[in-house]
């Protein structure tokens, strides 16, 4: 994950020479869903998601009066909640770090609106089966993932776009902000569901400050 956020910054440092550099925290709430094949062929079947706090460290920097860039390294948790008929309970959490690089656009001055979309990667930090209450269901249950063995997909990878407001005062900036992000990611390795995704919805506030003048 150090090595993604490092080759990110790298590639971004001959830009940031030219660009006004902010740099701040982001942190609010997330609520994540998935669906998923059991088997090739069947119909994709969707799960209940789970809500967890998230928190970013974030760098924006614009190179144009209504355009930038903005790198986040973030702590994101998501996951399922799985009922059968009987009411009985399987949930899984999934903790990543994730990196979205997103494209930014505003309108305002002091007051602005924004629009911003991107790619995101990340890695997973830890899984934990928060409930496992019954198996053998037909089609089948989605399986566990933070069991000896079950050995998960680390990587994580999608798209991620928002919108937001936010409020100029002196060097600082007041965000609050919306995001959809669409995983392409399928933590199973072992071929025991065919195929899954997730969407996750965040609901943030940011502060950031200014620590460099955009040259003209």
């Amino acid at each position: 994950m150090n090595k993604i956020t490092l080759l990110i910054a790298f590639c971004l440092f001959p830009c940031l020479a030219w660009a006004q550099l902010s740099v701040g925290i982001r942190g609010g709430y997330s609520t994540s869903s998935y669906s998923y094949q059991a088997s090739a062929g069947t119909r994709s079947r969707s799960v209940e998601g789970v809500s967890a706090p998230t928190f970013a460290f974030v760098f924006e920097y614009f190179d144009s009066k209504n355009a930038g860039i903005e790198l986040n390294v973030q702590q994101l948790t998501i996951g399922f909640r799985q009922l059968n008929e009987e009411g009985e309970l399987n949930q899984t959490e999934f903790t990543y770090f994730k990196v979205p690089l997103l494209a930014s656009v505003f309108a305002g001055r002091s007051g602005r609106f924004q629009i911003k979309a991107g790619p995101h990667l990340g890695m997973l930090r830890s899984v934990k089966d928060i409930s496992r209450t019954y198996s053998g269901t037909t089609p089948r249950e989605l399986p566990t993932f933070g069991q000896p063995g079950d050995n998960p997909n680390k990587l994580m990878y999608g798209i991620t776009a928002g919108a937001g407001i936010s409020k100029l005062f002196g060097k600082s900036t007041l965000s609050a902000e919306a995001r959809f992000a669409y995983d392409f990611t399928n933590p199973e390795s072992q071929d025991r569901v065919f195929d899954m995704s997730s969407t996750n919805l965040e609901f943030t506030l940011a502060y950031l400050f200014r620590i460099k003048e955009r040259k003209d």
